[in-house]
């Protein structure tokens, strides 16, 4: 099949969930490097696919999605036949939305803004962010006491969703090591077939 397409950028969790989803699926992919220092995600070209600047964003043949996870919705409910990643029971379907949400509010605003301060030095209360990530991670780790992922026993697109900003928390200064049942769940993630890890941070060079 042709190539779906990426636009990205390598230090983002919110599109490294949609690459590792499409690694998961087993889907080919060509990566457009969106370089934000140059303001790329300000031009025409760009605005055009997504007029909120934000990345990432997929296109596959004629579709052009943006919003993270809108495009893991989009992906499991397009190849996904056996609907493993997005469930098709009411119930089990409701409960990814509820992580996906999540992943939209308390880890967008706990660890992945920790991390916007600490790597990216964007103005953010740094404490505030490393309190709610606590605090999710606090959920987290009560929630995992009873089952192997968010959703049951399989991984859903409710895992790919989360895994990025949770195991990057240590570079916003967000420890993970009070949370053993949390780092558990990132390593069954991890060992899932054709998981790809989050490019890593590029050492600060000393002069």
């Amino acid at each position: 099949m042709k190539p779906v397409v990426l636009h990205r950028h390598l230090l983002s969790g919110h599109c490294h969930r949609v690459e590792l989803f499409l690694s998961l699926l087993g889907l080919p992919v060509a990566f457009v490097e969106v370089d934000f220092a140059q303001g790329a995600h300000r031009r025409p070209d760009f605005l055009a696919r997504n007029p909120f600047g934000q990345i990432p964003v997929l296109e596959d043949g004629d579709v052009v999605l943006a919003d993270s996870n809108a495009i893991l919705v989009y992906l499991a409910l397009k190849y996904d036949a056996s609907r493993r990643w997005y469930p098709a029971d009411a119930v089990a379907a409701a409960a990814v939305q509820r992580w996906l949400s999540v992943a939209a509010g308390q880890l967008a605003h706990g660890p992945a803004a920790a991390r916007l301060a600490t790597v990216f030095k964007l103005p953010l209360d740094h404490e505030r962010a490393k309190g709610i990530a606590d605090q999710l991670f606090t959920i987290l780790e009560s929630h995992l006491a009873s089952r192997p992922f968010l959703v049951g026993e399989e991984a859903t697109i409710a895992d790919v969703a989360l895994y990025a900003y949770t195991a990057r928390a240590p570079e916003g200064g967000v420890a993970l090591t009070p949370y053993p049942k949390v780092s558990a769940w990132l390593s069954r993630i991890e060992a899932l077939p054709r998981f790809v890890p989050m490019h890593e941070v590029p050492e600060p060079v000393v002069a």
